[in-house]
């Protein structure tokens, strides 16, 4: 009988899968036997590439055997992991990693602007990859990340996870079915603290650190603390900003509930208004998109937990919540008969206002739990490793998603202009928007 895990897989794949693969499987190559183990190497371990390393190896006949980062006392922590292989080997540099031939697949949970490289010659090698979001640094790096993939024949699964979630397949679903009517218009925020006007001298490089190596594609700076690992993301040249950080997961979930992930126009506007150290992403961006016949407005606030949207009293607590009336996190879908307003851990269901010469409501507001499913994702990549077909959140898909947040960070630093876009040419129409697609990249990493 088909088990809850399998109806859900067969379900998500559906239309998005054909429209991605034409519904046939990626790879020509024999696939993997239930009982073959998968040897799998992480390349970036810091916290989030621990999770997925973790949660891959609980899968039956899966085995963590490598680990790459440029820190030494980070790589070596990892390959002492409960979750490690006997014998898991610790690596400097993500080469040695890709060197072996008994190893099938790599996550790269790596800072930003070091996503692309792994993942091509990961590609390149032989291997599948599970590579977390946003899938690239640049426009340029993403098509190449796809085209690799689609020319070695590998599975590329995108950590956008919400895509294994049950309850953004039922919000899909509920849409698709004219539930809620139509949807002409799709709301997406992220709301968090103000990371403070605290900055960081410059200073010598840490023991045991290759600065040189982590920089990588990025220009050549002086050893900076903020720069390092989990500040990363307040700089252009490792990381997009909040958009691609959180904002990456929500349009990537708007663009699966909406089947449409082709937008054709941008306007971003925002400001850095707490300055941090030598960061330069901004703190506030707003960002307002065109679909073929829908809209969509993105806000990214660093400045405030509360976020946006009701609770219904009693319900579940959203993602991130603070307090009991916050909602930092989430998407609204508005259709001409209700609203659904979700996040991270589930959804509700908030029917249409009355109409003329109705007293109340068709049906009360209703709260669906639901939870993060990173552990699906992961199961899911797996089996599309043994069956060679289309994984959840395929390589294109994620670049799609990603395209979209990269496309604001355009707009927003050439001012706000309105950018039209044409998503099969993958081009805007002002040539300074088309200079942005994509950035030098520092020798010898400009091979890709």
């Amino acid at each position: 009988p088909m088990n809850r895990r399998t109806l859900l897989k067969t379900t998500l794949h559906g239309a998005a899968a054909t429209a991605l693969s034409g519904g046939h499987a990626l790879s020509a190559q024999k696939s993997i036997g239930a009982n073959e183990r998968i040897n799998v190497g992480l390349i970036g371990c810091g916290g989030r590439g621990l999770l997925v390393s973790r949660l891959m190896a609980a899968v039956p006949n899966v085995s963590i055997v490598a680990f790459s980062d440029v820190c030494d006392d980070t790589v070596n922590r990892a390959a002492a992991s409960p979750f490690a292989a006997s014998g898991a080997r610790a690596y400097k540099d993500f080469r040695g990693i890709l060197d072996r031939h008994d190893v099938h697949a790599v996550i790269v949970a790596t800072p930003d602007h070091w996503h692309a490289i792994p993942t091509v010659l990961a590609c390149e090698a032989g291997k599948d990859v599970y590579v977390e979001k946003p899938l690239s640094l640049t426009i340029a790096e993403g098509r190449k990340m796809v085209t690799a993939a689609r020319k070695h024949g590998r599975i590329v699964q995108h950590g956008t996870q919400h895509r294994a979630a049950p309850h953004y397949q039922e919000i899909e679903q509920i849409v698709q079915r004219g539930d809620i009517g139509d949807v002409r218009f799709v709301r997406v925020w992220n709301y968090g603290p103000s990371k403070g006007a605290e900055g960081f001298p410059d200073s010598e490089v840490p023991p045991g650190v290759d600065w040189d190596m982590y920089l990588g594609p990025a220009p050549m700076v002086p050893f900076n603390r903020q720069r390092f690992q989990a500040g990363f993301r307040r700089f252009f040249d490792y990381s997009g900003g909040y958009i691609t950080d959180f904002g990456a997961h929500r349009l990537d979930s708007v663009h699966h509930v909406m089947r449409d992930d082709r937008p054709l126009s941008v306007v971003a506007n925002g400001a850095q208004y707490v300055k941090a150290g030598q960061s330069d992403t901004p703190d506030v961006i707003q960002v307002s998109y065109e679909y073929r016949n829908w809209r969509l407005s993105y806000e990214g606030i660093q400045l405030s937990t509360f976020g946006a949207g009701p609770r219904i009293p009693g319900g579940r607590v959203p993602y991130g919540a603070n307090g009991p009336h916050s909602r930092p996190h989430g998407e609204a879908f508005y259709g001409t008969k209700g609203t659904i307003f979700s996040d991270r851990v589930g959804y509700e269901v908030f029917p249409a206002d009355a109409r003329e010469g109705v007293t109340k409501p068709s049906a009360e507001p209703r709260s669906v739990a639901g939870a993060d499913r990173t552990d699906l994702h992961v199961l899911d990549f797996i089996e599309s490793m043994r069956s060679r077909n289309m994984p959840l959140a395929d390589v294109d898909a994620g670049h799609r998603s990603t395209v979209a947040c990269l496309m604001a960070n355009i707009s927003y630093k050439l001012g706000g202009p309105k950018l039209a876009w044409d998503p099969d040419r993958e081009r805007f129409d002002d040539v300074r928007a088309n200079d942005l697609i994509d950035r030098p990249a520092r020798k010898p990493w400009d091979r890709i």
